[in-house]
């Protein structure tokens, strides 16, 4: 094959650099350190790889490149591509001579960290020095811009590449599906299928795999099922992953009886279902309230001697939890750790959630007691549980320790929250409640429509009308994008005091910030007016109400 250097150089996306210009020093690692998780004694392996790699450059008879390429092959397996790229510098300052495979790993090292200038100046480098890029070489390139995002700039790349006669393979056009499809361009991905099915390359069933999975992602479930259908008829033969694909994709469209029909398909055809493939099916039935029956396929697991993994167990808990059955949430959890199956904190979320719903506020805060014995460290989720818990039990008293505890152990409160204090304050504290939401702004926390309807809806029924009406001007000079229910609660309550020019004003700037009154307001101001004898201006609105079409 014939290769014009020059012409495929000049057209490349990226520039060629002078290759030596962008290794850094070798006395120092803080360029490396600044773009990976990893360091030279993350790994007993590299530690004891580094020194090897080393010592083999002071060797009165250097070993041939191949040792060193296997060094340095380890690494990148590891994932430590900053070392390895550190390595190859020293390999260059003690004047051994890469190779082809040399410089390929070093490509391979780059595109993971994202430095695709840097990438393609190695890619320069294999050309100026007379090297034949083969297919590991493009499709290394090709990934490295997908997991840049750069998914158009790797099609641009595959095209000037195809036009120089290199050949590329199944591997090369799974990686450009899989980018395709990870940016949401499913529509360009089958059309490149399409294309691929009219040249010599034929598409597998990774490629197949990648694009069900993305059409069941977008919810075009059938789509995705005649996809499926013409694989199979082109003879591509399913394999676990497609299954998997299939069965997880339909549980979260909601095609629960097309999962199960996957699986006995699966079955069938004699691919054994893995972990992945009964936990996927355990919580799609338990989010369909289907909880006996995610059980029975438990028992299948069991009997299999397949051994459920913590992410099973909680989709069962938290199926017992949905359709508000404790005790079964509970055995659920026994099992577990009768099986060996440590819990984490977001079991323990699932419990402690479910017994606050049942109003076993002892019993929850007893097991979030247990998560400190077992070294299980509380997040935002398990203090929200249990401060609504407390808050809708009326044991408000006992909110404050916990939420001194939850500043203490790094945790801050967010909406979720001061939603549930604000409820309860509401209730029992109208007069704090003003208080409380103040903090909240304070704190820059983020409030919710449900937030300003919960706060003046409790301070209207509380009588607390000039609370009520300084956090919705406070709310209003902050431009905050309230909807026609928090007018609503608002010009009721006015209605109420009988400040019906309040009432008048507050109308208009309802529909001034593009929230229109429906026929609920209209109703509220109408009855309001004529209760208080201002017949002519209830009329007025009545019939306002008729050609907007709110009255049926």
């Amino acid at each position: 094959m014939s290769l014009s250097r020059t012409r495929l150089g000049f057209r490349l996306s990226y520039p060629i650099l002078k290759f030596p210009l962008f290794l850094p020093n070798p006395s120092s690692l803080s360029f490396f350190h600044s773009h990976s998780q990893t360091s030279l004694l993350d790994h007993d392996n590299v530690y004891d790889a580094v020194p090897q790699f080393n010592k083999m450059l002071h060797m009165r008879t250097v070993p041939p490149i191949i040792e060193f390429n296997k060094m340095l092959g380890f690494l990148v397996r590891m994932k430590h591509y900053t070392t390895a790229i550190f390595l190859f510098k020293k390999m260059e300052f003690k004047g051994i001579h890469h190779d082809f495979f040399t410089l390929n790993i070093l490509l391979n090292c780059f595109c993971h960290l994202a430095h695709m200038n840097f990438a393609f100046s190695v890619f320069g480098k294999i050309l100026k020095m007379g090297y034949h890029p083969d297919t590991i070489t493009l499709t290394t390139l090709m990934r490295g811009l997908c997991l840049k995002g750069e998914v158009k700039q790797a099609l641009t790349f595959h095209d000037k590449v195809k036009t120089q006669g290199f050949s590329l393979d199944q591997i090369t056009y799974g990686t450009l599906v899989n980018g395709l499809c990870k940016i949401g361009e499913t529509k360009a991905a089958i059309k490149l299928l399409r294309i691929i099915e009219g040249r010599s390359t034929r598409p597998d069933v990774v490629m197949y795999n990648t694009i069900i999975d993305s059409l069941l992602k977008d919810e075009l479930a059938n789509k995705a099922y005649d996809l499926y259908s013409e694989m199979v008829d082109k003879g591509i033969s399913p394999d676990i992953v497609t299954y998997n694909v299939l069965l997880h994709g339909s549980c979260i469209v909601g095609k629960l009886q097309e999962a199960i029909g996957f699986v006995n398909e699966m079955i069938s055809n004699n691919i054994r279902p893995d972990i992945y493939t009964y936990t996927t099916l355990i919580d799609g039935l338990c989010k369909e309230g289907r909880v006996k029956e995610a059980e029975i396929v438990l028992a299948v697991i069991i009997r299999a001697c397949v051994k459920p993994n913590i992410i099973t167990f909680n989709s069962l808990m938290d199926g017992h939890c949905l359709i508000k059955e404790v005790n079964g949430m509970e055995h659920v959890f026994d099992v577990m750790t009768q099986m060996e199956v440590t819990p984490d904190v977001y079991s323990y979320n699932i419990m402690i959630n479910g017994l606050c719903k049942s109003k076993m506020m002892d019993e929850a805060i007893n097991l979030f007691k247990k998560m400190y014995w077992r070294n299980v460290v509380p997040n935002i989720v398990t203090y929200n549980s249990l401060i609504d818990g407390l808050c809708k039990s009326g044991r408000i008293s006992y909110v404050w320790d916990f939420i001194e505890e939850m500043h203490e152990s790094g945790q801050q409160a967010d909406i979720i929250t001061f939603n549930s204090l604000l409820q309860a304050l509401c209730q029992i504290h109208p007069d704090k409640t003003n208080e409380l939401f103040m903090k909240m702004i304070e704190k820059d926390i983020q409030s919710s429509k449900y937030t300003y309807k919960v706060l003046i809806d409790g301070m209207c029924k509380d009588g607390l009308l000039k609370n009520a009406r300084k956090v919705f001007q406070i709310l209003l000079i902050k431009d905050y994008q309230l909807d026609f229910c928090t007018y609503n609660i608002m010009i009721n309550c006015l209605c109420k005091k009988g400040l019906l020019d309040k009432v008048l004003i507050l109308w208009s700037k309802m529909e001034d910030n593009g929230c229109m009154p429906g026929a609920i307001t209209f109703e509220i101001v109408i009855l309001s007016l004529f209760e208080n004898g201002e017949n002519e201006k209830a009329e007025k609105f009545l019939r306002e109400m008729i050609a907007r079409g709110l009255l049926k």
